[in-house]
């Protein structure tokens, strides 16, 4: 049961992030197909890809096509019950889907003011009321999620899922941008960054396709979290 996934730039795609997270984490298997977003129109890359032709997509191995990260989350975890994708117990399932969604429907203030670029840390952002505002809201979801579920470990339902992924990108935002969050919040922040599959992304985020100027802000930078020199 092969799947062919279809993926964005690995600096800036934060959909594209979230379900090769998930293939990658748990193995499942699939080929993988990249474009660069400086190549052109995603749509016109990727005729083949009906009827969004937008990444992330993929190919079902009985040749469904479908996008949305959110919506192949949904399909994986349909398709392997065997995998921990969502949590197995009613009460931290349900909390999970709500803070998935909730991540998928909004923080627009910042994802817009904060785009994702894994080759920059940003060290003078002035985060704006807005920004604030969804960083606090953030801090409190995490914080709910792992109280509800009783959370031992890391991650904020129990073992590592879907609605980790989901907020992969908002730790690598919080990062790289240097936002300033509640402990709680920043020791998920460090579980993401130092997560294998997480690495693996930002690792071929350094090394494959070139840096694209429309995402350049003129902010000083420093070395990310954990490198050893400056980018």
């Amino acid at each position: 049961m092969t799947y062919d996934l279809f993926i964005g730039d690995y600096t800036y795609s934060t959909w594209s992030m979230r379900p090769w997270l998930l293939f990658d984490r748990f193995s499942i298997p699939h080929n993988l197909h990249t474009i660069c977003f400086d190549d052109g129109s995603v749509p016109d890359l990727l005729p083949q890809i009906a009827p969004a032709r937008t990444v992330p997509a993929i190919r079902t191995p009985d040749g469904t096509f479908m996008g949305e990260s959110l919506a192949i989350a949904e399909e994986l975890a349909s398709r392997h019950p065997e995998l921990p994708l969502w949590p197995a117990a009613p009460q931290a399932r349900a909390t999970a889907r709500a803070l998935a969604f909730e991540m998928h429907a909004g923080f627009m203030a910042l994802r817009g003011a904060c785009p994702m670029n894994l080759r920059k840390c940003y060290t003078n952002f002035a985060a704006s009321d807005a920004v604030t505002a969804d960083l606090r809201r953030i801090e409190r979801l995490w914080d709910h999620a792992r109280d509800t579920c009783g959370a031992s470990g890391p991650w904020l339902c129990g073992d590592y899922g879907i609605v980790d992924a989901m907020y992969a990108p908002v730790a690598a935002r919080i990062a790289g941008y240097q936002l300033h969050v509640s402990p709680s919040a920043q020791a998920y922040v460090d579980a993401h960054l130092a997560e294998p599959s997480f690495r693996r992304w930002r690792a071929l985020a350094l090394s494959h396709g070139p840096e694209l100027g429309r995402y350049r802000l003129d902010l000083q930078s420093t070395h990310w979290p954990g490198d050893p020199a400056a980018a």
